[in-house]
């Protein structure tokens, strides 16, 4: 670590040297921004540069001044200055899942929101946690912009979605020698360290470099006395090359190499409630959801004895942590072939590798002293007090939790006739996922482990029957082992015809073809404590217990034996037909109807119930864009939307039998129909060049029409699908109401002085359900901010930063283990952090 930060000093004292001589040259990028209106902000939503309010497409945009403003350094952050952009921190931020208006993302499933970088969507992974399918931890830095699309995107954008797109669009390198350095402090033992460095080495060769360094204490705090202080802690690194080649006045090409390596203690939440009334085994009831549940009940009277609070933990883990490493280069070569049509191609690869061990529930449990407990202890069980764990994810050394590699290759023909009447894209899209080598991983159940991918454990529930009389404490060893390939390929075209001046016809068409071909060799340990012999496995078989029913691992240790291999396919075709109107360059009115779709899935953790069908939506949306000047300008965006959502993708809570060996299931099931409308509106105005205010806002309405639940077979090893969600209820991560209004003061100072702005931003959602079950409150925060930039012409900044300064403690999501395992657990959103950034720029910045 030290040496990380020796070299990272060495690289800004050598930027420094380079550049203090131009800094007098150096400027502050916002202040002109800052002037105009968004009729100055180009987007790429169509793929090709437009101005924001020419796009008929409801588009949040966010420049780097913004990002640095709102703290956003993992892509989880945007969820809380988005409006209609919802995240899943259920595994934590760095793994977090998308929705926008009420798309939402399961593991195992594919993103209902496609996250791109340079136009290339994330590398594909599929682990037994979410995880993958989006970028690395700083990717946020050294950007020209971050723009969040709503609504299906997929006429034009690689991977078919159902719920929108968010593009981070890096800044290219220029032909100006220049760049940044910018150190943080706060609180938290926040210490972060990030710049650029762009060099024209030639007039037709350009380089840049960025990287980021950030480390935080994590803000939960872990009152177990085992493993590590505290949870919810940031540490990683981040760097990224550019390379930009001008062959030929018409042939460009562009080489971007990114690299994130994160490596945190990973997540943890806080209990809230549990169910005290838990039947006993003894009277019928699931022992395993007795002992879970009454362990949690008096985990949670601790807490209230030691008078806890929302971010107070008790995690039994020894040895968490939550590695993740990702690489990609992308090769974007452009080629102006006349003046009516531009050839681009794209083609990537990237990697995404994981190794995970933490507790699914946060737990510190104990064996509980009452009548059943003894009862089982008299038999041979184990006796009150005893430490056990729920389910304990561990690291299986020479494996990856979860690992993939990317293809990418994309091929686009932009024209138009010579009068401009017509535009056009035309493409192929291929994408190829291929793994790096088995996701495997050990999880721990019902067990006392101190590390459950080696093994290294003892038995602490009563589940092995020797006898009538003798019942020995066991621990389940889930050995989850998998491959997946995906293909995903499309052929696609949109053509925008315009009438008139102000009156345009659009029409987008693509065919996607997916592939996911499984392979799985999961299976399971039952590992006995037995006096005499010690903890020695008594039972090895597959998961698979319905194809491979009879296979015992323990004689022949084979994991090829629980062989299973599921290739699902599909092919549909997605549209877009809209009309927009533009009486004047400030005026644009549109109207569109498009079709979304998301692929099906494959999960092996749930024999009988592996798959799940392809989700379509037709979203049918009229919205306008204003654009004012004058003493006062300013623009107003509105859109409507209302989607009609069919053979939705659905979590279903899996309750297993008790003489299945298994602690329950995350199904994923197409559970039938539900109504999605509602409004976003986006608007801003700059007062003279003192004041600038903008204000988002998202209504959502969600319902869902239909649930239907899939028939368990008579051998299935689960008893009961429990979906999220009810009839006539809302999806989850849909709050009513979104709103972001944020504020700009510029004091006037001399020139010579420096420019001074103090800001402040808002943000309140609305109460939400966040696993079908459980609502979480609304949430009101404020984030202030203070910057005097190029002070004295230096080319130095410095800039205050607080976020949630009312210190609001506030749910973000649940673990939703309620119905197997009597758990009610929340994850708790940052509480209030602050610190100061010293900024220098010089040249180009």
């Amino acid at each position: 670590m030290k040496a990380i930060y020796r070299t990272t000093g060495s690289i800004l004292a050598a930027v420094l040297a380079l550049g203090m001589s131009n800094a007098a040259l150096a400027q502050d990028a916002g202040d002109e921004e800052s002037a105009n209106s968004a009729a100055d902000i180009v987007v790429t939503a169509r793929r090709v540069e437009e101005r924001l309010q020419d796009v008929p497409i409801s588009i949040t945009v966010f420049n780097q001044e913004q990002l640095s403003q709102r703290n956003i350094a993992v892509a989880s952050d945007l969820g809380t200055y988005t409006p209609s952009l919802s995240t899943n921190t259920r595994f934590g931020p760095e793994k977090a899942t998308f929705a926008i208006r009420g798309f939402n993302q399961d593991a195992s499933t594919a993103p209902t929101v496609g996250v791109y970088f340079a136009d290339v969507v994330g590398t594909r992974a599929q682990g037994g946690t979410a995880g993958g399918n989006t970028v690395g931890a700083g990717s946020f830095t050294d950007l020209q912009n971050v723009q969040v699309l709503k609504g299906p995107q997929g006429t034009l954008f690689g991977r078919n979605t159902t719920g929108g797109a968010i593009l981070l669009v890096p800044k290219r390198p220029t032909s100006e020698f220049g760049g940044y350095l910018e150190g943080t402090y706060g609180n938290y033992d926040q210490k972060r360290v990030q710049g650029a460095l762009n060099i024209p080495l030639a007039e037709t060769f350009k380089v840049r470099f960025s990287f980021d360094r950030n480390e935080r204490d994590g803000y939960m705090r872990n009152r177990s006395g085992i493993g590590p202080a505290d949870y919810n802690d940031v540490n990683y690194f981040y760097g990224r090359l550019s390379i930009l080649g001008e062959l030929t006045p018409n042939l460009e090409n562009t080489i971007v190499a990114t690299y994130s390596r994160s490596k945190t203690n990973g997540y943890a939440s806080h209990y809230e409630f549990c169910d005290p009334n838990a039947a006993s085994p003894l009277v019928g009831g699931s022992l395993t959801r007795y002992y879970t549940s009454i362990a949690a009940c008096e985990q949670i009277a601790r807490q209230k004895a030691r008078g806890d609070g929302p971010l107070d933990v008790e995690v039994s883990a020894q040895t968490p942590g939550i590695n993740l490493r990702m690489w990609q280069v992308i090769n974007t070569t452009k080629w102006d072939a006349s003046d009516t049509l531009t050839v681009k191609n794209t083609l990537s690869y990237g990697e995404y590798r994981e190794q995970s061990a933490f507790q699914l529930y946060s737990d510190n449990f104990f064996v509980p002293n009452n009548a059943t407990t003894q009862f089982f202890a008299g038999r041979g069980g184990p006796l009150p007090g005893s430490r056990f764990q729920y389910i304990q994810l561990g690291t299986q050394p020479g494996y990856d939790a979860a690992s993939g590699s990317t293809w990418t290759e994309e091929l686009q023909l932009q024209g138009r006739t010579s009068d401009d009447r017509l535009s056009y894209v035309v493409g192929g899209y291929l994408e190829f996922s291929r793994p790096l080598g088995w996701n495997q991983q050990r999880t721990g159940i019902y067990g006392q482990c101190t590390d459950p991918g080696t093994l290294n454990c003892t038995g602490a529930l009563p589940l092995v029957p020797l006898s009538a009389s003798f019942t020995a404490p066991g621990v389940i060893i889930s050995e989850s082992r998998t491959r997946f390939n995906f293909n995903n390929h499309g052929v696609f075209a949109q053509a925008t015809y315009k009438f008139t001046d102000q009156l345009s016809l659009t029409g987008g068409f693509r065919y996607t073809f997916d592939t996911i071909d499984g392979y799985s060799e999961s299976n399971r340990f039952i590992l006995a404590t037995i006096p005499g012999a010690g903890t020695i496995p008594v039972q090895r078989v597959c998961n698979d217990s319905l194809s491979h029913p009879t296979v015992n691992l323990l004689a022949t240790p084979d994991t090829s034996l629980c062989g299973t291999r599921i290739v699902t396919k599909s092919s549909k075709p997605t549209w877009l037909l809209g009309v927009d109107f533009k009486p004047n360059d400030d005026i644009l009115v549109y109207a569109k109807w498009s079709r979304g779709y998301r692929q099906g899935t494959v999960n092996f953790t749930n024999p009988g119930i592996e798959t799940a069908g392809p989700e379509k939506v037709d979203t049918y949306e009229v919205g306008g864009k204003f654009t004012f000047g004058g003493a006062v300008p300013g623009y107003f965006n509105i859109a409507a939307f209302y989607n009609n959502f069919t053979d939705q993708q659905i979590f279903g809570a899996l309750i297993a039998k008790p003489t299945s060996g298994l602690s329950g299931g995350a199904a994923i099931i197409n559970a039938g129909r539900s109504l999605i409308k509602g409004i976003e509106v986006d608007s801003g105005v700059n007062l003279g060049r003192i004041l600038r205010l903008s204000v988002g806002y998202s209504y959502l309405d969600t319902e869902i029409k239909e649930l239907i639940t899939p028939t368990l077979a008579a051998n299935s090893p689960f008893q009961q699908i429990i979906p999220r969600g009810v009839v006539g209820g809302e999806l989850s991560y849909s709050p009513h109401h979104r709103l972001t209004a944020s504020a700009d003061l510029t004091i006037p100072t001399p020139d010579e002085l420096g420019k001074i702005t103090l800001g402040a931003i808002f943000t309140h959602t609305s109460s939400q359900l966040v696993d079908g079950n459980n609502r979480i409150p609304s949430t009101s925060l404020v984030n202030l901010n203070a910057t005097w930039a190029n002070i004295g012409g230096t080319g130095v900044d410095v800039i205050g930063f607080a976020t949630n300064v009312t210190n609001e403690l506030y749910r973000t999501s649940s673990g939703g283990g309620f119905e197997s395992s009597g758990i009610g657990d929340f994850m708790y959103g940052p509480p209030r952090m602050y610190g100061v950034r010293l900024r220098f720029a010089f040249g180009g910045g």
